[in-house]
């Protein structure tokens, strides 16, 4: 059997389906292969960053998953006491306040998998095909440079009805979702570039039966006999514990009981029983980058098939999903004529940078949480200050309290691109923000129904660029001059968005305007503001009312600080382009026309040119 797919996404771990789940939202079929019989059942992963709840906040599906998981609080820290056995030694919120609007969780993985694979069948219908297990994939080099060929073959096999058929694919583009040990990326030749260390470790999810205080907290504890990590799971009585095990132990040969008697000594004095354990596993730390990520721009790898790491500081599922986050919406947009192939150069870009900070600091974190550090960080009994043994210029307390903000995922900064342009930005117009960053939100009140909202709310993924506009005070006649002229050019023919819109598509549909306004809402009509930006769309031909917000203080609600927090002068506003994933392209005046047409027109197709390859 042959067949011929547009877009071919091997594996369906948290990578595949993000990026199908963009695919979908966008309107563009996929075909997904895995090798399981079905969705799966207990996933490895379980920590969920801000960013990642950001992300599901985006596509409009994070609601239950906040209502189901552990929401992480507070951390706490123990180290090894000579009076006590281990004894705490300090504490502090998990995130730091202000970061984001949304917390840092705890879910299992299968769970989380669960949520996309729901919003791709709401989405597009899209699916998982189960029960294929790729044996080969390789590239035509020649035919890639057609853009309308077919170049890369995947050869399956059938694990399920016709059980050994043999299966070939053709497809546009692929993506190597596939795991650690990716068939993709050993097809293609890559390898997994670093090193493995002797440190072994246990992670397992049980019901403990103990007298420590902290069990329902998050905690590092670093004690005489090991180290110890709890992340308290989703329910109320689960837990899991990473635990470092003896130096010289092999992970193939660790026993459940190794582990519990390992946790139990590392909690002396206090009690440790289990009363089930639900899973368990051993594993040896080592950091990993694959040395290519790409194949002549048609195959490329995501997740763990490209870079791999300890588990311990919860960013593998988070990395990994925001790979496919990151690849998604460039595929729909070139396969929807959007964008040259070209776009996709991007995504090794930005993916493979954030893979190495990634493993530099998986490294650090690693060291840092291990025993021996725990031991060179000398005497922590508070009743004895006679000690011989210095300090290390950081611990671990010190290290997971600085990272805060990497942590929580808010930390990715992309290199100038052709859809990433701190070189012709302004950043002087708004301090708030950085060109290459996830765009933060603060509180506004929108215009057309006085409704409390956060800002990004206006920026869902579906596809969209935006063009927020920071008008200023409209009332104020040269803001409303500049602002009448900012409309006449987008909406002329010479501006972005009759440019790069088909004339039978929603003029909002790919490049759509924000206004941010600032001053007394209750003294502005909505006729006072530009047609351009309350177009008519849709289905029923009705304007579009929900594109306008204010910098509003009025009915002591505490807004009206919307251009303080992203560092903007009302007297001279500013205009944000904001890519589909939320991350800020470029920051110029309200009066930079010509700086605003030639960013989208550097890599944004005119309008028809493209159309043929939906």
């Amino acid at each position: 059997m042959t067949e011929k797919v547009d877009i071919l996404i091997c594996g369906s771990g948290s990578a595949g389906i993000c990026a199908a789940t963009w695919l979908a939202r966008c309107g563009v079929r996929c075909k997904i292969i895995e090798s399981r019989p079905g969705p799966l059942n207990i996933g490895q992963a379980d920590g969920v960053q801000c960013r990642t709840v950001e992300v599901f906040d985006s596509f409009g599906i994070a609601e239950e998953l906040l209502r189901e998981s552990y929401h992480v609080k507070e951390m706490t820290f123990w180290s090894a006491d000579d009076d006590k056995g281990i004894a705490r030694t300090g504490r502090t919120a998990d995130t730091p306040a202000g970061l984001s609007t949304q917390p840092h969780v705890i879910l299992n993985q299968a769970r989380i998998n669960g949520f996309l694979l729901d919003a791709m069948k709401k989405f597009n219908n899209q699916e998982v095909s189960y029960g294929y297990n790729v044996k080969h994939v390789e590239v035509d080099s020649t035919a890639a440079k057609d853009p309308e060929s077919y170049p890369v073959t995947v050869v399956a096999e059938k694990t399920m009805g016709n059980e050994g058929e043999e299966v070939v694919f053709k497809a546009k583009y692929a993506l190597g979702c596939d795991g650690a040990h990716s068939t993709v990326r050993r097809s293609l030749g890559y390898k997994m570039i670093g090193d493995s260390s002797d440190s072994v470790w246990g992670v397992m999810d049980i019901y403990p039966r103990t007298s420590f205080p902290d069990i329902r907290k998050k905690v590092a504890l670093q004690s005489k006999h090991g180290s110890l990590l709890i992340i308290p799971r989703e329910g109320g009585s689960l837990c899991r514990f990473y635990i470092e095990l003896p130096a010289g132990t092999k992970a193939k040969d660790v026993k459940l009981e190794d582990l519990h008697e390992a946790a139990r000594k590392i909690f002396q004095p206090y009690d440790m029983e289990f009363s089930d354990t639900f899973w368990w596993s051993a594993y040896a730390v080592g950091q990993r980058l694959a040395d290519f990520y790409s194949k002549d721009n048609r195959v490329f790898l995501t997740g763990d098939a490209c870079h791999t790491h300890s588990p311990k500081a919860g960013q593998g599922m988070n990395v990994s999903l925001q790979d496919g986050y990151n690849m998604g919406w460039k595929l729909a947009e070139v396969l929807q004529g959007r964008a040259s192939p070209d776009l996709l150069k991007t995504y090794n870009l930005e993916r493979e940078k954030v893979a190495a900070d990634l493993i530099d600091f998986d490294r650090a974190y690693s060291k840092l949480f291990s025993s021996k550090s725990a031991r060179n960080s000398g005497n922590t009994n508070t009743s004895n200050t006679n000690t011989s043994i210095s300090k290390p210029k950081e611990t671990f307390r010190e290290m997971h309290i600085k990272a805060g903000r990497y942590t929580a995922g808010l930390t990715a900064t992309y290199d100038d691109s052709p859809i990433t342009s701190a070189r012709t930005s302004t950043p002087s117009l708004a301090t708030g923000l950085k060109v290459g960053m996830r765009f933060p939100t603060t509180r506004v009140v929108r215009f057309c129904d006085a409704a409390e909202l956060q800002l990004v709310k206006t920026l869902p993924s579906n596809g969209r660029w935006r063009i927020v506009v920071f008008a200023g005070a409209i009332r104020n006649p040269h803001t409303f001059s500049r602002l009448a002229a900012l409309a006449a050019y987008l909406d002329s023919p010479q501006g972005p968005v009759r440019t790069h819109t088909p004339a039978e598509d929603d003029i909002d549909s790919f490049i759509e305007p924000i206004v941010v306004l600032s001053g007394e809402r209750q003294l502005v009509e909505q006729e006072h503001i530009p047609d351009f930006f309350w177009p008519v769309t849709g289905k029923w031909r009705m304007r579009d009312l929900h594109k306008i917000v204010v910098d509003d203080a009025s009915y002591n609600s505490g807004h009206g600080k919307a251009y303080e927090f992203y560092g903007v002068d009302p007297n001279v506003g500013a205009v944000v382009v904001v890519r589909p994933d939320q991350y800020v392209s470029l920051v110029t005046g309200v009066e930079d026309f010509e700086g605003v047409g030639r960013f989208f027109g550097g890599w944004a197709l005119p309008r028809g040119e493209g159309r043929s390859r939906i």
